[in-house]
């Protein structure tokens, strides 16, 4: 009796539409309004499916969720939710969005990018072209918090820098590490396949230009200090 409201409860954290949900189960939209109205419940190897795509267990889909967890959420839910909103402001602000002036290098041959809204610090520090490797990192008050190490490489030609930050501007608030688990423009689509959440993560996005894979990066990060959190 618990899956239709976890099941949405979860698609949103993940940052989901209804539509988005069903593409990457390969089922159609009203399947999953269905579900989340309580009207129909999906057998045992798309339940698995499901919880592999939001990154859940059955029992969190299946059962009410427990006192501890409840109270886990009210604890943690304000910081979490602070450095995620600060987190996709900054990726807007920065690499995605065009924005920021390149700041001092702090590595030779490195590429800065700083963001800064009291008392969060946004730096982005990357190396590298076509193959590159780097580092964003959140201070708060001037203390490490977060930090995310990525590295990737393009496999041809057909790669578009402008759909990967286009891609990257739509981080979702449940992960906003990177983007979004899938999304779509034209000939271009943008695939995300993470594990984890903000305190814990690891994951790998890919671009394809119609069936040509053109682009890869993989990533892990979570908290580094976590008192305030």
């Amino acid at each position: 009796m618990y899956f239709a409201q976890n099941v949405k409860e979860w698609r949103m954290r993940r940052g989901l539409t209804q539509e988005a949900l069903a593409e990457a189960l390969c089922v159609s939209r009203q399947s999953v309004a269905k579900w989340e109205a309580g009207q129909s419940m999906p057998d045992l190897e798309r339940l698995l499916t499901i919880c592999g795509t939001l990154d859940v267990s059955a029992d969190r889909l299946l059962k009410a969720p427990g006192p501890c967890e409840e109270r886990a959420d009210v604890l943690t839910g304000i910081g979490r939710c602070q450095l995620s909103a600060f987190l996709r402001r900054a990726s807007a602000a920065t690499y995605a969005g065009y924005g920021a002036e390149e700041s001092v290098p702090t590595r030779p041959g490195s590429h800065d990018l700083r963001y800064e809204e009291s008392p969060y610090l946004y730096i982005d520090t990357w190396l590298g072209g076509d193959r590159f490797g780097g580092e964003e990192a959140v201070f708060a008050d001037g203390r490490a918090v977060w930090l995310m190490n990525y590295c990737g490489r393009t496999l041809s030609d057909g790669f578009s820098g402008d759909f990967l930050k286009e891609a990257l501007r739509n981080r979702p608030e449940a992960y906003p590490f990177r983007g979004p688990l899938c999304y779509r423009r034209n000939e271009f689509s943008y695939h995300n396949r993470v594990s984890g959440d903000l305190e814990w993560f690891c994951g790998e996005e890919e671009i394809f230009r119609e069936t040509e894979r053109v682009y890869e990066c993989r990533y892990h990060g979570g908290l580094v200090f976590n008192a305030s959190l």
